[in-house]
């Protein structure tokens, strides 16, 4: 018998916004380190919560102050490739009005474009287009989605 502990597992975490556009399109950014669009968001800090999270990222990212709003959807994550496990939580950032008001970091950010739902495998991976659409549906049903991969369980 061994005393050995085995140390608790550890996910990383990252929060999310959804916004869109009036006539219901998704904003995505282009980050400048890699080659596929985002959502706007990030990684959770140690002792920050992911609502707290998402807040800081769109302010960095896009230069709005917008609190998270309603939760839309918690995405397990599964490591594969270049990425580790995590989740990612996805709150309702709203819709963004008139686009001006938007300051991206140019260290960071590219580019930003509202792209209709059904073009988003188009900017984005596929488990993420999914996560986006699946946000969508859970923000029209004013229900939250538990999702594994970008898919409903």
């Amino acid at each position: 018998m061994s005393d050995r502990i085995e140390p608790l597992p550890r996910k990383r975490a990252a929060a999310t916004m959804l916004f869109t556009d009036p006539a219901g399109c998704v904003l995505v950014v282009k980050p400048t380190y890699k080659r596929r669009w985002e959502l706007p968001g990030g990684a959770v800090e140690n002792g920050e919560s992911p609502s707290a999270a998402a807040t800081r990222e769109v302010a960095e990212e896009l230069g709005i102050d917008r609190a998270a709003g309603a939760l839309l959807a918690v995405d397990y994550v599964s490591a594969g490739g270049d990425r580790s496990e995590g989740l990612i939580v996805v709150f309702d950032g709203g819709a963004i009005d008139d686009p001006a008001c938007l300051r991206l970091p140019a260290d960071e950010l590219s580019d930003w474009a509202f792209v209709a739902p059904a073009r988003l495998a188009d900017y984005l991976p596929p488990r993420k287009a999914r996560r986006a659409r699946a946000g969508l549906r859970a923000r029209a049903d004013r229900r939250a989605i538990y999702l594994e991969d970008g898919h409903p369980r």
